[in-house]
């Protein structure tokens, strides 16, 4: 299969996502059973949020519009330009190990695979489980020549020839271990940050309040410390936070401030609390559901030094310096920006 009969089933798979979110569901220009598939993919949403409470109809549909917009001809091109071969002569198995902390964190392994032109076998986490498989079902349809370079294995892996796996810090020791005779990418926990220098105008607050609080903090993107200058005064993140007050009325949001509040309160700790969110002064970069964690700073100099510490720790850093992402950006990367700065297309170009 040519690199661009790929390109083509993958941009035909984001113009029904685009449809699908938009809430068409007379048929997709692009093939006959979109009406179909238009029901099948609401059933499988539904059942993802059945075994899931964390995968909402909402942050689903996040997920789906996001890569609605990336899976274009334009941005599928741009991304693989110049780094893959039209034709892949010699194609490999590729096992990935996916996550499941947020709707559709392996659709990239998963898309990456595929556009190089090798086969994926992928096991899946059990907390996200129904949606990729059914996606997978809508490429085979849009181009057959998909059918058999795509499998799902919930068994012992078998007959691959290079592994993706993502898993905690725990797990990755697992990984490394038991793939230590494939090539291979090992994703560890990563966290995200936000610098701020107390000049933020309210509009970059309140779009840093997206970062913080979609999906609830869950994904490697999503910002879970803050680096303030001293006497930084919190009342004007806490403005911008209020917009996020009901989701205190969702039970395990909820039940996780409960909890969290319990401990803090329970050991003394001293922290800000709203009455649905916590700030904590902490030297860890990845919190607790429903609460943040941030560190001073003096300057620049010193701050600098303490990200070199954590540089293998940090995901994204967000703030409004030009070398860093936008706020309200970070759940919304392109097809380049690569989880752990590892280019996934040049490792599988390479086998």
């Amino acid at each position: 299969m040519t690199l661009e009969k790929r390109i083509i089933a993958f941009s035909k798979l984001g113009g029904f996502l685009k449809e699908f979110i938009n809430n068409k569901s007379e048929t997709y220009d692009d093939f006959e059973y979109s009406n179909t598939f238009y029901e099948g993919l609401t059933h499988q949403i539904k059942l993802a949020n059945e075994s899931n409470g964390w995968f909402t109809r909402s942050n689903i549909y996040f997920a789906l519009e996001g890569w609605a917009n990336l899976l274009t001809n334009i941005n599928l091109k741009e991304w693989v330009h110049n780094q893959l071969t039209d034709i892949n002569t010699n194609p490999k198995t590729i096992a990935l190990i996916l996550a499941g902390n947020i709707p559709l964190v392996g659709f990239h392994d998963f898309l990456s695979v595929l556009v190089s032109g090798h086969n994926v076998l992928i096991k899946l986490s059990s907390n996200d489980k129904h949606i990729l498989p059914y996606l997978a079902e809508i490429l085979k349809y849009l181009e057959p020549e998909f059918t058999n370079k795509i499998k799902f294995n919930n068994e012992k892996l078998v007959n691959y020839d290079a592994v993706i796996a993502t898993g905690s810090n725990n797990t990755a020791r697992y990984f490394e271990y038991y793939f230590k005779n494939k090539s291979g990418i090992i994703r560890k926990n990563r966290n995200s940050i936000a610098i701020l220098n107390g000049i933020e105008s309210i509009e970059d607050l309140k779009n840093l309040t997206k970062d913080i609080f979609q999906y609830y903090g869950l994904g490697c993107r999503s910002i879970s410390k803050l680096f303030v200058p001293k006497d930084y005064n919190f009342d004007l993140l806490f403005n911008a936070i209020y917009e996020w007050r009901d989701i205190i009325n969702e039970t395990k949001y909820s039940n996780n401030y409960d909890y969290n509040k319990a401990v803090y309160l329970m050991s003394e700790f001293d922290f800000l609390d709203n009455g649905f969110f916590m700030i904590k002064e902490d030297q860890s970069l990845s919190s607790p559901i429903a609460s943040i964690f941030f560190e001073y700073y003096d300057d620049q100099f010193q701050l600098k030094s303490r990200l070199h510490q954590l540089e293998e720790q940090i995901q994204c850093i967000v703030s409004n310096d030009d070398t860093h992402i936008n706020f309200g950006k970070t759940q919304t990367p392109k097809l380049w920006d690569y989880a752990d700065q590892i280019n996934t297309i040049e490792f599988l170009s390479r086998l």
